[in-house]
């Protein structure tokens, strides 16, 4: 049975600009994957799209994308495109036609959402031979050293500060309602090459960090710097990072498409 999460907060909006220029891109690959599970390439949605990262890669691949997020900040600070619709809107409502949308993605996100309002959204917008993909990611691979101290920052300092639905990224989105004919779906990781300045930019970016400095008026990644620099070891230097993607993607069931949309 699919649980509703609770009312949407805002986790993001006062961290929009760095969310930006701080986080990881997608590789093009997975949006060249994800292009070739539908048959027709008229509409896609992102939701929560955040920086519109995923909403303009989509744009190469169809022919309008709407993007939507319940952020008007991330909005504000969201990457234009052409072929990019962006709107301020929570994840259960788009106001888009029924059996209108090709392709329905969510990055990094899905796991903060009122499910079943959601995917109640998603089966009356997709057609019938639609797809929808979700996928998120955990914490990053740098060398052993910073790994280490990435995860007490995550696990220890910052583990009061994390909201319950972080578990679905934990387990690897296992426990995730996930009403749709799963498909199987290759492996894709994002890369980057940062210094240690982008690397720290990163880390304020998450949530958790946020919600630690507004309690404690200070930064732990800022608590954290002595250790990250020893392990960085030249803070200039460009380290080699990956974030392995947990994704999942699948198709509507018969029974949750919009009566007009059943076979008869």
């Amino acid at each position: 049975m699919i649980q509703d999460n609770h009312a949407y907060k805002d986790r993001f909006s006062v961290q929009a600009a760095e969310y930006r220029r701080f986080r990881p891109t997608y590789p093009p690959e997975l949006f060249g994957y994800l292009s070739s599970l539908t048959k027709e390439h008229t509409a896609a949605w992102d939701c929560a799209t955040g920086n519109g990262q995923s909403a303009v890669a989509l744009a190469s691949h169809y022919s309008k994308v709407i993007a939507t997020d319940a952020s008007s900040s991330q909005i504000q600070q969201a990457i234009r495109h052409k072929n990019v619709d962006y709107h301020t809107a929570p994840a259960h409502n788009n106001n888009v036609d029924d059996s209108s949308i090709d392709l329905v993605t969510v990055a990094q996100a899905v796991h903060w959402f009122s499910h079943r309002q959601f995917y109640s959204e998603v089966s009356r917008v997709l057609k019938p031979d639609g797809v929808i993909a979700v996928w998120a990611y955990h914490l990053p691979l740098v060398n052993p050293e910073t790994d280490t101290l990435v995860e007490y920052l995550y696990a220890t300092m910052l583990r009061p500060f994390w909201e319950d639905e972080i578990r679905h990224i934990e387990t690897g989105y296992r426990d995730l309602p996930f009403p749709f004919i799963k498909l199987q779906t290759p492996q894709f990781s994002m890369k980057a090459n940062w210094n240690l300045r982008e690397f720290t930019g990163y880390l304020e970016t998450w949530s958790a960090t946020a919600a630690y400095r507004q309690k404690n008026g200070r930064s732990p990644v800022k608590e954290m710097m002595q250790p990250l620099q020893k392990a960085w070891e030249n803070p200039e230097s460009k380290k080699s990072l990956s974030w392995p993607l947990i994704l999942m993607a699948g198709r509507l069931k018969e029974e949750n498409m919009p009566s007009s949309s059943r076979k008869k």
